[in-house]
């Protein structure tokens, strides 16, 4: 079981749009350049979280994205699912014929319960995880980055 490309490259470009919004909407040539996404894959996503009233698109020059709704009222949970990211660790996909199609007498596996509550946890834990929260996180680590002074001759310069 893993989080596949579509669900961690929607997160990845929710979050550069919830930290460039403020400037007016977001291009997605801007988000696929600095986070190194095929634009044609973003016009994917970016249709798909539109659809799930997610993002908005402002139209015309000047126009791209921007929030439907305050970052702190979407989840990592809602972003996912918005993409069709399935979160299923069951060997049935939580259809019951864990056996494969083969077996429809509805027998699970011997683990199929463990998979399914984990399902549920990770459902629980990317649905407490709001994108304001990794809006800050990103927020934080940019404060958090060391300084590093370049000298040449005798001048100093400060990069940050």
């Amino acid at each position: 079981m893993r989080l596949t490309t579509k669900g961690r490259f929607a997160v990845t470009a929710m979050i550069d749009l919830a930290l460039r919004q403020d400037n007016g909407p977001v291009t997605l040539a801007g988000i696929s350049q600095r986070q190194d996404i095929s634009l044609s894959y973003l016009e994917q996503l970016f249709g798909k979280l539109r659809r799930h009233e997610i993002v908005e698109s402002v139209r015309g020059p000047g126009g791209g994205y921007h929030l439907a709704r305050k970052a702190q009222n979407v989840t990592v949970a809602d972003i996912i699912i918005a993409v069709d990211e399935p979160l299923d660790a069951t060997q049935c996909g939580s259809k019951g014929n864990c056996h494969g199609s083969d077996h429809d007498n509805g027998i699970h596996c011997m683990t199929h319960d463990l998979w399914a509550n984990l399902n549920a946890k990770m459902v629980d834990y990317l649905d407490s995880v709001s994108l304001q929260d990794l809006v800050n996180q990103q927020k934080q680590k940019a404060q958090d980055k060391p300084v590093v002074i370049v000298r040449h001759g005798h001048a100093e310069r400060t990069i940050s």
